[in-house]
């Protein structure tokens, strides 16, 4: 790992590079460098940068806390070939990060909002012994997933219509950049503009848009039911105005998780709790952490 020893514009927040599986990892990071590590992934479309209010109180409570750009959004972790992007891969650049930050095999916390949130079940079903406790945001463990979309009293196989866009090569693309992006701008419904600028500026990048859309064309659906039931201390915090992931899939998550669970449905939020309910997730997260 190298570090660049840079602070982004007084946040006191670290900007370091991280090398793992011959890639190189951009992320942000704060807290003790021999911290407890808390690890946390980010979503689509966004990037680590949707963590820094959480990352300045993890911080600030002393623990070493990163969140890095994940495969397809450092520029330096990103493939060419689509099938780069599949769950084994993304499993593995945690764990390799985690590693590389030199823990070894000491567990770690793990934190994942949206895809980031996908891939945190996955990593805690595939590999319990290298997460102490998991906490997830806005995604439903995967098998409460496909439970509710098979739900005739659900409505979340049409909230997840949008993902068959997502996988079509080429179109997705198009459809999200024409009209300058009108598409892509919306998705991002109730952040700051400054926020939306940035994230749109790095997305209109085709080859960054495209590399982060791979997740959804390279993951085989099935192989996400593989993770199972978790037994490690889990909190999941869920907004209840998310219209990517309804109420029906957030309460069966319950039903799949064997360790201690806290559920935190917020009212009022969407789908950006990090940066929308961000002291209320704070607060859930410290308290999970401090917990255990």
């Amino acid at each position: 790992m190298t570090g660049n020893g840079s602070v982004e514009d007084g946040t006191g927040v670290e900007r370091i590079e991280i090398a793992a599986r011959g890639m190189v990892f951009t992320a942000r990071a704060t807290g003790p460098a021999d911290g407890r590590l808390v690890l946390l992934l980010h979503g689509f479309p966004e990037t680590s940068a949707e963590w820094l209010a959480q990352l300045g109180a993890l911080g600030a409570a002393g623990y070493r806390a990163v969140a890095f750009d994940q495969r397809g959004y450092s520029p330096g972790a990103r493939p060419a070939e689509e099938s780069a992007y599949d769950r084994d891969a993304l499993v593995g650049d945690v764990l390799a990060v985690a590693a590389a930050l030199g823990r070894g095999d000491t567990p770690f916390d793990l934190v994942g909002h949206d895809w980031g949130g996908g891939i945190a079940w996955q990593v805690a079903g595939l590999h319990p012994h290298r997460v102490r406790t998991l906490s997830v945001v806005s995604t439903p463990h995967p098998d409460a997933m496909w439970a509710s979309t098979r739900d005739t009293a659900s409505d979340q196989r049409e909230r997840s219509s949008y993902m068959q866009l997502f996988r079509t090569r080429g179109k997705a693309e198009d459809v999200l950049l024409a009209d300058g992006a009108a598409r892509l701008r919306n998705l991002y419904h109730g952040l700051p503009d400054e926020a939306v600028a940035e994230y749109v500026a790095l997305f209109t990048d085709p080859a960054t848009l495209t590399a982060a859309l791979n997740w959804y064309r390279s993951i085989e659906p099935k192989s996400l039911h593989e993770a199972g039931p978790i037994d490690l201390p889990t909190l999941f915090v869920w907004g209840e105005d998310d219209w990517a992931l309804g109420r029906n899939a957030a309460e069966r998550t319950a039903e799949f998780v064997r360790g201690p669970y806290r559920f935190v449905p917020l009212a009022g939020v969407g789908h950006w709790l990090p940066e929308l309910a961000a002291d209320e997730l704070t607060d859930a997260l410290l308290a999970h952490l401090a917990a255990y």
